[in-house]
């Protein structure tokens, strides 16, 4: 079974080319993002990722997390692992300075986290909910809750979780029940929280939970939710770990894939916690985590099919089995000469590249929008962040599942079988799409919250960048870039229509709209992920045509890719946009449509 390789290569290109690291190093706080630092970085990273990580991800699998009455135990090496993890400073990468951190670029972190869930996705979900716990904290949190926990959340040596789901009432948070009863200087936190990551576990000292509650003269609804810190052990004034709180890991679930994640079903009896911010805010606050938490889902998509991509090519050019089409006679050959095996890698190889440069440019996007000196490109950045940030959680995911498929289908029938590792990173896949908020709850979001709310503004700005390649590929000029040109316009002007559709049906039938949003995500990444695809392929034509490259084949790959992402995936567009527009037909007017009969 291989081991992960970071794509070092088309990182640095995508961070290089097309993010323009030098320009997110020239914000305010990132001059210290040199070159030179973060080629380290990226090295360091990707050894990490190979050497310590990759190797725990099968056996992580098999022997999966557990629960005794000593509490949930991680998967055999995880412990030792994370401790590494710590002491390398890893997940203090992106955060503040003030409490330990470093301070780096999200663009960076982002390259570093794929690498981190494309070894082990198990693993690396234990830092992904601390961060996004740390975020939340840092922006709402009061002094004290911040002096208490951040400097060992970001330091790692204590993790932390969000507990929003209980079983009554899965996505709509509206329902949850657990309750928060003021006590002297804080509250009793009484319910039960399902599907909770890393919500109990072995590798640190403490667990620092996030926790919606109601208060008890709360109003109904998501107006009456609030937030509470509650950590596993409380924490005395001086920073010192003290008693065990009320809060237990009652059950681990068991799940399809990340058998090494344990994903806890926890019981709050009275456990201490403090407010944060304000009362009948926490749905509020919530969603700081759970907006960022969303972006990192979709890169846990872009990394786990990369990591079967890896895997499917490495087995396509070693398994031998038939002669090569044209060849009478001939010797038998790895099935990657088979032109069907090809078309299928490059289906993965082309998606994988598109998602990864969308994701990396919508991090560069959310680093100038906290950074950049000027007011209007700061909201004009986060208005991108905000729009893109459901297609790269949705359309990424939804693609991984798809990818990973691909990935058991080169493999044939020993893809179905375990010990191959094929399968595992289908299952693992699987998730993806549900948890921080399905596929249709991204694309309800990317509809109501983000192009009906204002109108298609950010949308067209969006159009508007993408247009600008076309004009880079030579408008109507024939030449080598003529296919990727004509498949990005197709593209555009199909996602335009689509957006335009939106706008003027939603007044009076806002049920065919939601009915078409699910298709029109996919629209909207296939779109975006061919635009940066296309630009991708600009920037290599240029260093070839310069000649003091020395790596023409890296260039000529590069727009092979995106010619075949052209052809085979943008292509796609004018089906989604027609269900996207269309699809609803009498579905949602005939009651007997879905009758068991």
């Amino acid at each position: 079974m291989t081991e992960y390789a970071a794509p070092l290569r088309d990182m640095r290109f995508v961070l290089n080319d097309l993010v323009g690291m030098d320009t997110i190093a020239s914000l305010p706080g990132y001059e210290h993002a040199e070159p030179g630092l973060i080629d380290a970085i990226l090295d360091e990273a990707a050894k990490f990722a190979t050497n310590v990580l990759s190797p725990l991800n099968h056996t992580g699998d098999k022997e999966g997390a557990r629960l005794d009455a000593d509490g949930a135990h991680a998967a055999s090496g995880f412990a030792e692992a994370y401790r590494q993890f710590v002491d390398g400073g890893w997940n203090a990468l992106g955060c503040d300075p003030e409490y330990g951190g470093q301070g780096l670029p999200a663009a960076l972190g982002t390259a570093v986290k794929e690498m981190w869930n494309a070894a082990n996705m198990a693993f690396s979900l234990c830092p992904l909910l601390t961060t996004g716990a740390i975020e939340a904290l840092h922006l709402v949190g009061s002094d004290a809750q911040k002096a208490m926990y951040l400097p060992k959340m970001v330091e790692g040596t204590w993790t932390g979780t969000m507990n929003l789901t209980e079983p009554q009432a899965g996505s709509d948070l509206a329902a949850i029940r657990t309750r928060a009863v003021p006590e002297a200087d804080h509250y009793r936190i009484h319910g039960q929280k399902i599907f909770i990551t890393y919500g109990d576990h072995d590798m640190t000292e403490n667990i620092v939970h996030l926790v919606l509650a109601r208060l008890p003269d709360a109003p109904p609804g998501v107006r009456g939710i609030s937030l509470f810190v509650v950590p596993k052990f409380l924490v005395g004034a001086d920073g010192t770990i003290g008693p065990r709180n009320d809060v237990q890991c009652i059950a681990l679930e068991h799940k399809l894939g990340i058998h090494a994640s344990p994903t806890a079903v926890m019981s709050y009896e009275g456990a201490i916690g403090t407010l944060v911010g304000e009362p009948n805010r926490g749905l509020e606050y919530m969603f700081i985590m759970m907006n960022r938490a969303r972006f990192d889902v979709g890169l846990q998509g872009i990394a786990i099919a990369e990591r079967s991509f890896q895997h499917a090519l490495d087995y396509a050019r070693n398994r031998v089995q038939g002669t090569e089409v044209g060849v009478r006679g001939g010797d038998r050959v790895a099935i990657v000469k088979h032109p069907d095996v090809r078309r299928m890698l490059m289906s993965m190889k082309s998606r994988v590249e598109a998602m990864r440069a969308l994701a990396y440019v919508v991090a560069a996007a959310l680093d100038k929008a906290q950074r950049h000196p000027d007011a209007a490109e700061r909201a004009r950045n986060q208005a991108m962040v905000d729009l893109l940030i459901p297609v790269v959680k949705g359309w990424s995911t939804e693609s991984a599942i798809e990818i990973a498929s691909v990935g058991v289908q080169i493999h044939g029938g020993m893809g179905f079988i375990e010990e191959t590792g094929a399968a595992q990173y289908l299952r693992d896949a699987r998730i993806l799409p549900i948890y921080e908020g399905t596929t249709g709850i991204q694309a309800n979001d990317l509809v109501g919250r983000k192009i009906l709310r204002d109108q298609g503004a950010a949308a067209r700005v969006a159009i508007a960048e993408m247009r600008e390649v076309l004009i880079a590929l030579g408008e109507d000029q024939a030449n080598d870039l003529d296919a990727i040109r004509d498949g990005l316009r197709d593209g555009i002007a199909l996602l335009e229509k689509a957006v335009a559709w939106v706008l003027a049906t939603n007044p009076h039938d806002p049920h065919a709209v939601l009915f078409g949003a699910v298709p029109l995500l996919h629209l909207f990444g296939i779109v975006a992920g061919g635009w940066q695809s296309a630009r991708a392929a600009v920037i290599a034509a240029q260093y070839l045509a310069a000649g003091d490259n020395k790596e023409p084949g890296f260039y000529r790959a590069k727009i092979a890719t995106a010619r075949f992402y052209a052809d085979h995936i943008l292509s796609q567009a004018a089906g989604l946009a027609h269900a996207a527009m269309h699809g609803s037909g009498d579905v949602l007017s005939i009651d007997d449509v879905l009758s068991p009969n």
